[in-house]
């Protein structure tokens, strides 16, 4: 299947997409020191730089695409439902990865796992189970999911 049939189909059923080269960039400020996540630190109040967003959310821009989730077999991996996942088509489906897939004409997105020579696209919610990939099926991994943007509230 080819790259732009697949972003028709996605869009045709209905799938929010987003193509990241058409975004402007967007710098934000970014401090160099960390926050603790534990007891309170002091931080060094100063603005070290700005970071382009883009730069450093995306490795491949025109391999790269955002796709809004609709769902909820993946929240224990914290993509829930309304989720963006960013999504490079350049990546290695290796084992582990979550990918965006085409399977038997059904796009989803699942955890990639690879057990004695088998093949399986695991959800990250036990109501879901683990789909094992057999001949007789089609898939096609559409890309790697490298970033989920959740706004703080909905976690």
């Amino acid at each position: 299947m080819k790259p732009n049939h697949i972003i028709d189909l996605l869009q045709l059923e209905g799938h929010e997409l987003y193509k990241v080269e058409a975004f402007d960039v967007l710098k934000v400020p970014y401090y160099a020191s960390s926050i603790s996540a534990g007891f309170p630190s002091l931080a060094d109040d100063y603005l070290d730089e700005r970071i382009n967003l883009n730069e450093f959310l995306v490795k491949n821009p025109t391999d790269t695409y955002m796709l809004k989730v609709r769902g909820n077999s993946m929240e224990d991996a914290n993509i829930k439902d309304g989720a963006i996942l960013i999504i490079d088509r350049l990546l290695e489906p290796e084992n582990g990865r979550i990918a965006v897939c085409y399977l038997d004409n059904n796009f989803t997105v699942k955890t990639i796992r690879k057990r004695e020579g088998r093949v399986f696209l695991e959800a990250a919610n036990a109501a879901y189970p683990a789909i094992e990939i057999t001949e007789g099926m089609r898939m096609q991994v559409l890309g790697i999911v490298t970033f989920i943007i959740i706004k703080a509230e909905e976690q």
